[in-house]
Order: C-alpha cells, then sequence, then structure tokens
C-alpha cells in the first residue's frame, strides 16, 4: 500500500471511529429513551420509521450534493445537521413533547445522516484510486466494519451505565459533544482527491444530469437493481431487530430500569461486529461469489432472527443476536465491494445513497408494522413475522446472480 492511500485509510479509520462512537452513545438506550419521553411501543417506532422517511425524501439530493458540492462538504453538512437535531431530540424529551415534534426531530436526524451515506463510501473508493491502491476493497471496507464494531462496543457500553447513573438524557449531551469532534476531524483531514467538485453556473441542471446518469448505472443497471430491490427486506427489517432488542432484553432480564444491560447486550452485538469483519479475508478464501455470500447471510440472518421469537432466555437471545451481527458485519464488505465494482466515480455518491434509500424505504414499513406486532402481540411474535420479511430479499439477490456481474466474482489478491 502507497503511503497516500495508508493515509486515506488513516482519514477513513479516524471519521469511522468519531461519527460511529457519537452514535453508539444512544444506540443501547434510544428505544428506551423515547418510550420514557411517555410514547407507547408503535409510537416509538413511528418515531423511528419518521427517521427512516427522512433518510428517504433526502437521500437522493444530499447524494447529489455529495456528487456536485464534493463527498467533504457533504460529510461536514452531514455532522453540523446531526448535531442541531441531536440537541432537538433532548429537547423534546425534557419537555414530554408530542409525536408530531419527535416525527419532525426524526426526520432531520435522518437528513444528518443522508448527508454521510454514499458520500464517506465514495470518497474513500475515488480517493484510494487516485492513490494507485491496488489492494482488495473489502480489506479497507471490513477495518472500517472492525473499527465501527470497536466504537460501538465502546459507546454503547458507555452510553448504557452513564444513564443507569444518571439519566437517559445524559448520553445525548455525550454524543453532541462527539460529533463536533466528528465535525473537526473531517474538516482537518478529509480532502476530495480522485474526484473533482463540479463547478457550474446552472447548479440544477447539473444536479439533474446527474441525477439522471446515476439512475443508468443504478435502477436501469440489472445487476445493481435487483441488490437494491432487496435492500428494504434486509436492511429494513434489520433496522427493527437491533432497536427492539433493548426493550425485548430488559423485558427477558426482568428489571426495565438496568439500562446497563441493554448498553451491554449492543456492545455485545459490536463485538461480533469486529468478529464479522475479522472473518471477511477468510470468505474470501474459500467462496468464489459475492452473491453467495449475500444470498447465505439472509438464510442465517432469517433464521436466528426466528429463533430469537421463540426464546424466553436471556442469555440464549443474547448469543442469538451475537451470530446475527456476525453475519452483518461479515455480508456489508462483501455488498460494498460488488455494488462500488459496477458504479463509475462520477456517479458514485449519487448510486451509492439511493442504495440507502432503498433501505431506508424498508424501514419506513417495518418498523411500524413490527412495532404493532409488538404492542398486540409481543415481541417475540415481531421477531418471527421479521424473519419471514427478510426472506424476500432472496429470490431478488439471486436474480442479481443470474446477471453475472464482473464484480460478483471474488478476485484473489497476494
Amino acid at each position: 500500500m502507497t503511503p497516500a492511500a495508508k493515509k486515506i485509510q488513516t482519514t477513513y479509520i479516524a471519521i469511522t471511529l468519531t461519527s460511529t462512537l457519537a452514535t453508539s452513545f444512544i444506540w443501547g438506550i434510544n428505544t428506551l429513551f423515547l418510550l420514557d419521553a411517555g410514547l407507547s411501543n408503535s409510537q416509538a417506532f413511528a418515531a423511528n420509521a419518521f427517521f427512516t422517511v427522512g433518510q428517504v425524501l433526502f437521500e437522493i439530493p444530499t447524494g447529489v450534493i455529495a456528487d456536485t458540492w464534493g463527498r467533504r462538504a457533504s460529510f461536514l453538512l452531514g455532522a453540523i445537521t446531526l448535531l442541531i437535531s441531536t440537541l432537538l431530540y433532548l429537547a423534546i424529551w425534557h419537555t414530554e413533547g408530542p409525536l408530531w415534534q419527535w416525527a419532525i426531530a426524526s426526520g432531520l436526524l435522518g437528513l444528518g445522516y443522508t448527508f454521510f451515506s454514499g458520500a464517506v463510501e465514495a470518497w474513500l473508493v475515488d480517493a484510494l484510486s487516485f492513490a494507485s491502491f491496488t489492494g482488495d476493497l473489502e480489506s479497507i471496507f471490513a477495518r472500517g466494519q472492525i473499527t465501527s464494531g470497536i466504537a460501538m462496543l465502546s459507546g454503547s457500553v458507555v452510553g448504557g451505565y452513564v444513564a443507569q447513573l444518571t439519566n437517559l438524557g445524559v448520553p445525548y449531551i455525550l454524543r453532541s459533544a462527539m460529533l463536533a469532534i466528528t465535525f473537526l476531524t473531517a474538516f482537518t483531514l478529509m480532502k476530495d482527491q480522485g474526484f473533482t467538485p463540479k463547478e457550474s453556473k446552472r447548479p440544477f441542471k447539473e444536479m439533474r444530469h446527474i441525477f439522471d446518469a446515476s439512475l443508468d448505472h443504478g435502477l436501469r443497471n440489472p445487476p445493481v437493481r435487483w441488490l437494491m430491490l432487496a435492500a428494504p427486506f434486509s436492511a429494513g427489517v434489520g433496522i427493527y431487530a437491533f432497536y427492539a432488542l433493548q426493550p425485548y432484553l430488559l423485558e427477558l432480564y426482568g428489571d426495565p430500569g438496568a439500562y446497563g444491560i441493554a448498553g451491554l447486550a449492543a456492545a455485545v452485538v459490536a463485538s461480533a461486529q469486529i468478529a464479522g469483519g475479522l472473518l471477511v479475508s477468510f470468505v474470501r478464501k474459500h467462496i468464489h461469489k459475492r452473491t453467495t455470500v449475500l444470498l447465505l447471510g439472509v438464510i442465517i440472518s432469517s433464521t436466528v432472527l426466528c429463533l430469537i421469537g421463540f426464546t424466553d432466555n436471556f442469555w440464549i437471545a443474547v448469543g442469538l443476536m451475537v451470530g446475527w451481527a456476525i453475519v452483518f458485519a461479515l455480508t456489508m464488505p462483501i455488498r460494498q465491494a460488488y455494488l462500488n465494482g459496477l458504479i463509475p466515480s462520477q456517479q458514485r455518491a449519487t448510486v451509492l445513497s439511493f442504495d440507502a434509500l432503498m433501505g431506508s424505504s424498508g424501514g419506513i414499513v417495518s418498523q411500524p408494522l413490527l412495532g404493532r406486532t409488538a404492542d398486540a402481540y409481543s415481541y417475540s411474535a415481531s421477531y418471527i413475522v421479521g424473519s419471514t420479511l427478510q426472506l424476500c430479499a432472496l429470490p431478488l439477490i439471486y436474480a442479481a446472480r443470474q446477471t453475472q456481474a464482473p464484480s460478483d466474482t471474488i478476485v484473489k489478491t497476494l
């Protein structure tokens, strides 16, 4: 790896670490935070659904911004937006505001994350190409996954026990401080390389041109299209599965006030993500098709979620969630490499943002649906229903496999 490529990887790891750490302070207690503000299960997951509505509404516009103004600019806008919306969340919790206020704040959080999605990945791939990087992308994405897992492990434990020792609002204060650090880190280290932001006197026309071109390389491109259409079922259910884990584990544990346990459970999942990232290189050596990994991932993940629904033992549920998280962490770098191998530089951020949009759109439907199932029946029932929904991704991933895309073949590197 060239010195320039090493510097780019270091920057990628740094912004992944700080942004994930900021987010993870509340990962273990976010659903509990909403319930503590007086919302029901249905309302809490409706608030989360508005987060995904915000992602769906803004994914493409912010992706186009990243492909016109620059990926660094997009990331900085995301950090600022998340900081403001986090403080708004804290204010609404303090006043026990109505659902419509949560909806607005959640939508703004979704906007913040859309500035991140697509932009960071596009920045990394283009910058590595500019630095003459010749290794495999999975290895870099896997290191990012491991870093994300470490940050999540640390932040979720700290957030959970800080909430237990103080109150549920303090982790949101920690998150705000870390978002400020994230902004300063990106402002100092992140530079657009291998990509030149377009200067145009007609920016909206330029955005329209990039959007049209992104459709050619996205939904109109069969191997990309089928994988995108599978995202609502796999990613949408995954969003619910993680956030419902917080109250469900406390229910199984038998102490609804043990916020530290919720944080610890999120940390266990983070540890599994680290393990999954480490397993990527092993999988590359033994499996020749990326879609094989993705198909097996859906089958195993759905099976595990179904088993979670049938257990009433806290530790068995935690163990199963570890398995689910390992599969998720293992398949994500493989999926990223598959997509990036089919997208040209100038439309990369927009297409990747559209892919994120598809996953978020699944969350808009699955979270209220599965949250309502939890209210009407039980959390166990919602996991069983979710596992069935996730299986719908299988025929779509298989359709992508049938296109025989060049990026499907895993090229062995020394």
